[in-house]
């Protein structure tokens, strides 16, 4: 396909639509914006969302609500940190949570600090966690996570079962993960979603992982289009997108393709068929 071709065709059941969302404002960005040495502070341990940051998410909740986006996504994918996971149960979760319900919570009240009450697993997509799409990993604290039984005890209707280890092996404090092995990492989290029956998935993530898979794409699309895709995302930004499954991976067959001759039956030669009017139909 050449750069800026025009109109293009693909089945449909090759195609999954993501909404990718980059976390509300954490604590380390206040300071990290202004000073990039900030994210070397292990005072910004497994960063959690500002206040400001939580105004974010109640902004973008409204959004998904009033766009219809709620009814449409099916499953809700979050990095296992405590501002991907506030971020995520803030904007997918579910209202009206109470002590007499018999649901647990996805967050118990006031989890990483929020001052928020606890948000109800009801009436909303499951959320689960995936390691594959962490921030850059190594280095700076703010990307390191917690143990999972404390995740667990935070947000009790999310679901950890993909994460392998209860400690943190992944990230090394003076081991930064190159931006190639970053890209690839994101590659194979695209490459893992065609094994998901979901086909339109919210993924709640990180800035550096969003921008670096994103450019690594090389999407064969016009330059506009692709600034548009592959340009840093803000806090709590949500965009659509459309990924193709090219390589065959996604194999199962399409839900709302209809085969036709059903039911089977000899067809009739052209100059037999004539309609109400006994007028030929050709």
């Amino acid at each position: 396909m050449e750069t800026g071709a025009g109109i293009g065709l693909y089945p449909l059941h090759r195609c999954k639509t993501i909404y990718l969302v980059r976390h509300a404002q954490g604590i380390h960005n206040v300071d990290g914006e202004k000073n990039y040495k900030a994210y070397m502070s292990h005072d910004y341990f497994d960063a959690e969302l500002t206040q400001l940051g939580w105004q974010q998410v109640d902004s973008l909740r409204k959004h998904v609500h009033s766009s219809g986006l709620h009814k449409k996504i099916e499953l809700v994918i979050s990095s296992p940190l405590m501002r991907t996971l506030q971020t995520a149960v803030g904007v997918f979760g579910g209202e009206g949570y109470t002590d007499m319900s018999d649901v647990l919570p996805l967050m118990v009240a006031n989890a990483g600090n929020s001052s928020r009450a606890a948000i109800s697993s009801s009436n909303c997509p499951p959320i689960i966690t995936e390691e594959s799409c962490r921030e850059h990993l190594g280095v700076h604290p703010c990307d390191q996570r917690r143990s999972i039984s404390d995740y667990q005890f935070l947000f009790p209707a999310v679901d950890f079962s993909l994460i392998k280890s209860e400690e943190d092996k992944l990230w090394k404090a003076d081991v930064r993960e190159t931006i190639e092995e970053l890209a690839a990492r994101g590659k194979k989290f695209l490459n893992w979603l065609w094994t998901r029956k979901e086909k339109e998935i919210a993924i709640v993530t990180h800035s550096g992982f969003l921008f670096h898979t994103l450019n690594a794409l090389q999407n064969e699309c016009h330059p506009d289009v692709k600034k548009e895709i592959c340009s840093h995302f803000a806090n709590c930004e949500l965009r659509s997108m459309v990924i193709v499954d090219r390589s065959m991976l996604g194999s199962d067959t399409s839900v709302t393709d209809y085969p036709g001759k059903i039911p089977k039956g000899s067809d009739l030669p052209s100059d037999a068929v004539v309609d109400d009017n006994n007028i030929k139909v050709e």
